[in-house]
């Protein structure tokens, strides 16, 4: 079987865009389509456990990101808006006209940039971990992480782990630390796209046309978060008067992996109201 033949038997499929980034796709179950947008670190391997729960009633599309993982960088700026045009054209790839997207951290950001560019496009938005505009908090925060990026990759992997998850759901799931900074990104090339990728999403501020979006969207968050405070969730809230917000009382930024059964139940008892 040839490798082209072996990814479609897999689901695997790749959008070109028309700046020349070929991103790696796969798609997986029947249903409604539902398209998983991570955040910083841009993998579709984020969603691994998710995707699978919720290809058992949606079609689940998710991918690497341009300049991440299986996908080339292409020739165009990595803005929040140019990764709102990657998720359409993943979408065309795979000829779904339309899908609710689920976007965590940044993802949330590209979500609610194809919301405003393309709202045809979308059933819904579920904003995971998400913001609307960069605050002091978040500022501070990426400036020394980019200090530590420069220094010494290792560190910027670990301590981005450290934070990402609650300290005792990381301790019995150490292979998570491991890998992570196993991965870290020690090229050149891996921190320039780690840093135009962390300049994006300090750009994004859609606080001046939130209000604006008409589709039904979910703001879901986690009250122990450091890296994106509960409260920018409440500034979500206020920004999209129309949104419905659940909290988790844990979880820290990365609740889709550490309470993924909390995480998929709630989207997926949302998504069934929109049906």
């Amino acid at each position: 079987m040839s490798i082209a033949a072996q990814r479609a038997a897999s689901g695997e499929f790749e959008a070109v865009t028309a700046d020349g980034a070929v991103l790696r796709a796969c798609s997986q179950g029947e249903g409604p389509a539902l398209l998983l947008v991570s955040g910083l670190s841009g993998t579709a391997a984020f969603w691994d456990d998710n995707a699978a729960t919720f290809a058992r009633s949606f079609r689940v599309l998710r991918f690497d990101q341009r300049g991440i993982g299986a996908s080339t960088r292409g020739t165009a700026p990595a803005t929040i808006d140019q990764l709102a045009q990657d998720c359409r054209a993943v979408l065309d790839a795979a000829g779904a006209e339309r899908a609710v997207l689920v976007g965590h951290s940044t993802g949330g950001c590209i979500g609610q940039s194809l919301a405003r560019q393309a709202p045809e496009r979308l059933d819904g938005l579920i904003l995971s971990g998400s913001w609307l505009k960069q605050n002091r908090y978040m500022a501070a925060l990426f400036e020394t992480r980019l200090a530590i990026l420069d220094q010494h990759p290792r560190a910027y992997a670990a301590t981005a782990t450290l934070m990402a998850y609650p300290p005792a759901w990381l301790e019995a799931h150490w292979n998570v630390y491991e890998a992570a900074v196993a991965t870290a990104p020690a090229t050149p090339e891996a921190r320039r796209v780690v840093r135009e990728r962390i300049d994006a999403l300090r750009s994004f501020d859609g606080s001046a046309w939130s209000a604006s979006l008409t589709l039904p969207i979910l703001i879901l968050g986690a009250r122990d978060d450091m890296i994106v405070p509960a409260f920018l969730q409440d500034d979500l809230a206020a920004g999209m008067p129309d949104a419905r917000k659940t909290m988790l009382d844990t979880g820290g930024h990365f609740f889709p992996v550490s309470r993924p059964d909390a995480f998929t139940a709630n989207v997926a008892e949302w998504m069934s109201a929109l049906r």
